[in-house]
């Protein structure tokens, strides 16, 4: 590679202007809004690769790709632009990038009426270019006071300066959560807060393999640098500037499409486990689950169908079911339809060499091609070889549909788990069709999880118009969210893999994935104990996606009822998922309506307090709820700092209030699940679910947590019938008005329907002794008010 040095003003473009590089190179500036900046060099002027599927601002992309040079769902706002001797300054009200010699870029953002520098390119050369291949590389100069994050589920700390990263994706099964790299997704995106002004974020999208060197690296020529290598692709990134991080994990999100509402449904506990499925009698273990919830008294909404119903021998063989072990799949289907327990299959997107069908779609050509012949390329898949199939062919896609449909749906399985997608085909020139124009598998990777997603997902839109689909992908890139719930992979059995966990879903929040979660009790290795099973499940059960799912050395399973001397305990902890269920519902509304995160980093919430941009294992759900789970084993006592919120905290479950700030060391025993509330929240809760299905709540709780003395609380609750795509649905806003001497609350009604069930009980903390009015009459804690009737 070489350093790009030389530059100058080539023309003017309605959104920006582009440079002439080394006399051969586009450097192309847009402006998309006025705190977003979009930078793209084109080798040669022209795209190495003309596409992007994670950029999709006005709500998705072509399953074929958006043209890379689309400004589509941008404003796109006018623009200052002074041309100097030696520079040129692009600047709207919020930003300004200035380009001078040698190439050089410096951005700024305004603050308080004056501009401050937020980010450099490293003043000895900020870009490299391949001479002969399209390797390229991004420096950026570093402060050793910033702070960085994102890079989605990345092992070890949540801020990541001082570290090197790899995105490359593996299947590594029985990770490290807190050494290992790298893991299933591609997410090029960090965010950075500095000292003096404001935050930033910058996405490269570019899909082939990569690596952030965010300070490891030290070079004597250099000044402290952070880097970004691409060993192919283009670089092109956007760069955004805002206030706080809450602000540009929201524009992240929003820049890649959004975030896809499932059903209600998904909230519950899902149960899983590879036992069942690998077990000869598998249609009986499976049938025996839920058996096993009734004795148990469990609530449950859907179960993991692992991939052993597939098996021919020890190896895996997707749409292929195997009769012996499942030998009425539509009889064992039907049962947990009656059982309200809805069924996720996983699917594979690779057919081993031996697959029944695998010649069948060997002719038809629906695999990916080896790069030396015209063969199916061939991997190391599941101890064996496959070959992997090619979602950029217009066949494949119709081939996986149809097996989708006929094999999953219209045996009564509804969802798909698109699984073991992180095409690691190492084969760099192995020849994806790309929809007429071929591209190499280095520069698509990541695509093919996306686009296996997608294809699922079309089939059952088609299978059920009109409901809301539900799909589950380990691997992928920014745009995945928009079709798929996701989660950290096949993590190993530890309370290092509890702790470490907690941040790695923080990670993919901050980096807009906000529908997530991870396996509970720990996947692979040895069996959980007792205590560890507790914790994980307490931890769990406040995370999007709860599923307890395992692949145990000693073949057992993990099963709320796995021990019988801890079940009580575990029970507890998936009834408090379902007492919460109301104000999930609400959160993963707002992550899809305004692609807000629903688990978030203290500091996202409270970014004054110095002490929450510490390393911790607390962590915010949605704006109100602090979590402070118990993660230690043997732990007698939990240390818990409360955020410093002005208002305060209340103890969820002790009704008593503490200040901000405050360092509590609160006395633990093996069923203690530490929870605050934000003092100024109102909670809406369910009672009486044993599924996730609104109308399985048997009543509306309301649970106040006032601000003391003078001051407000808000609330909202969303509400529809949970699975159609366009429900009518009730949105309550909520207020609670206090002083010295009363509280009154209040709410507003919006949307098209009624609130579900039209009463609710009201409950203030046992400490709280002022009066509640409402409507003009005192309500006392633990009295029903009607919610049709706004006061």
């Amino acid at each position: 590679m070489k350093t790009l040095r030389n530059w100058s003003l080539a023309k003017a473009l309605p959104t920006g202007v582009e440079l002439v590089v080394e006399g051969r190179h586009a450097l192309r500036i847009a402006v998309l809004e006025a705190n977003l900046l979009r930078v793209s060099l084109l080798k040669d002027k022209t795209w190495r690769l003309d596409r992007s599927w994670s950029v999709a601002q006005d709500g998705d992309a072509p399953f074929e790709g958006r043209s890379r040079d689309s400004h589509a769902g941008f404003t796109c706002p006018a623009f200052d632009f002074v041309q100097q001797a030696d520079r040129i300054v692009i600047s709207t009200d919020v930003i300004r990038l200035t380009i001078s010699h040698p190439l050089h870029l410096q951005w700024e953002a305004r603050i308080a009426g004056e501009w401050k520098i937020f980010a450099q390119d490293r003043p000895t050369g900020g870009m490299m270019l391949g001479v002969r291949d399209h390797r390229h590389a991004h420096f950026l100069s570093r402060a050793s006071e910033e702070k960085v994050f994102g890079l989605g589920e990345k092992a070890g700390l949540l801020e990541r300066s001082g570290r090197r990263y790899e995105m490359r994706n593996l299947d590594a099964m029985g990770y490290d959560a807190q050494t290992t790299d790298p893991l299933y997704k591609h997410i090029p995106f960090t965010l950075t807060r500095t000292q003096t002004a404001g935050c930033w974020s910058i996405f490269y999208d570019n899909l082939a393999g990569a690596w952030f060197d965010l300070g490891n690296e030290l070079d004597n020529y250099h000044r402290p640098y952070r880097s970004y290598r691409a060993e192919d692709g283009d670089l092109d990134y956007y760069m955004c500037w805002g206030q706080d991080l809450a602000g540009l994990a929201t524009h992240q999100a929003r820049l890649t499409g959004g975030t896809a509402f499932p059903p209600r449904w998904t909230l519950g506990y899902s149960g899983s486990t590879m036992s069942y499925t690998d077990a000869t009698d598998a249609q009986a273990q499976l049938e025996g689950f839920l058996e096993k919830l009734a004795e148990h008294d469990i609530p449950c909404d859907s179960f993991q169908l692992s991939s052993g119903y597939t098996s021919i021998g020890d190896k895996r063989y997707v749409f292929n079911w195997n009769t012996e072990k499942v030998p009425d799949a539509l009889a064992m289907t039907g049962k947990f339809r009656e059982a309200g327990v809805h069924l996720i299959a996983n699917i594979k997107p690779c057919l081993l060499q031996d697959h029944p069908r695998y010649d069948e779609a060997a002719e038809a050509g629906l695999f990916i091609t080896d790069s030396e012949a015209d063969r199916p390329e061939r991997s190391l898949f599941w101890d064996d070889e496959g070959s992997h199939l090619d979602f950029t062919r217009p066949e494949t896609v119709r081939w996986w549909q149809e097996n989708v449909t006929r094999q999953l749906l219209e045996k009564g399985i509804g969802s798909t788990w698109n699984d073991n997608n992180e095409y690691e085909i190492w084969d760099d020139l192995a020849r994806c069709s790309g929809f007429g124009r071929e591209i190499p598998i280095s520069l698509i990777r990541p695509v093919q999880p996306i686009l296996m997603t997608r294809a699922s997902e079309e089939a059952q839109k088609r299978h059920a118009p009109g409901k809301r689909p539900y799909l589950i992908s380990r691997s992928g890139a920014p745009g995945l969210q928009r079709h798929a719930q996701t989660w950290t992979g096949d993590n190993r059995t530890s309370w290092e893999t509890l702790r470490w966990n907690i941040r790695m879903g923080l990670g993919l929040s901050l980096s807009g994935f906000f529908n997530i979660g991870h396996d509970v009790g720990g996947f692979a290795g040895p069996r959980p104990d007792p205590e560890l099973l507790v914790r994980w499940v307490q931890n769990g059960i406040f995370h999007p996606r709860f599923t307890i799912h395992s692949w145990n050395d000693d073949q057992t399973a993990n099963e709320p009822w796995m021990y019988p001397q801890v079940t009580d305990h575990i029970r507890e902890a998936i009834r408090l998922r379902y007492r919460l269920l109301p104000y999930l519902y609400t959160l993963l509304w707002r992550a899809s309506a305004f692609n807000e995160p629903m688990i978030r980093p203290t500091f996202l919430e409270f970014p004054e307090d110095a002490m929450c941009w510490e390393d911790t294992d607390d962590f915010m759900l949605g704006p109100d709820l602090l979590v402070a789970n118990v993660v230690e084993q043997g732990a007698t006592s939990r240390k818990v700092r409360l955020p410093g919120n002005p208002s305060g905290w209340w103890d969820f479950f002790a009704g008593t209030w503490h200040p901000g700030g405050s360092v509590l060391n609160l006395p633990v025993d093996l069923g203690t699940m530490p929870l605050f509330s934000r003092a100024g929240a109102i909670l809406p809760l369910g009672r009486g679910a044993s599924r996730a299905h609104p109308a399985a709540e048997t009543a509306r709780d309301l649970a106040l947590f006032p601000v003391p003395g003078e001051g407000s609380a808000t609330g909202m609750l969303y509400e529809d019938d949970g699975v159609s795509a366009d429900a009518p649905y009730s949105l309550l806003a909520l207020s609670l008005d206090g002083d010295a001497d009363t509280l009154t609350l209040r709410w507003d009604q919006q949307g098209n329907a009624a609130p579900i069930l039209g009463r609710a009980r009201v409950i203030l903390p046992a400490s709280e002794r002022r009066p509640l009015v409402v409507g003009g009459k005192v309500t006392a804690s633990g009295g029903e008010i009607d919610l049709t009737q706004a006061p």
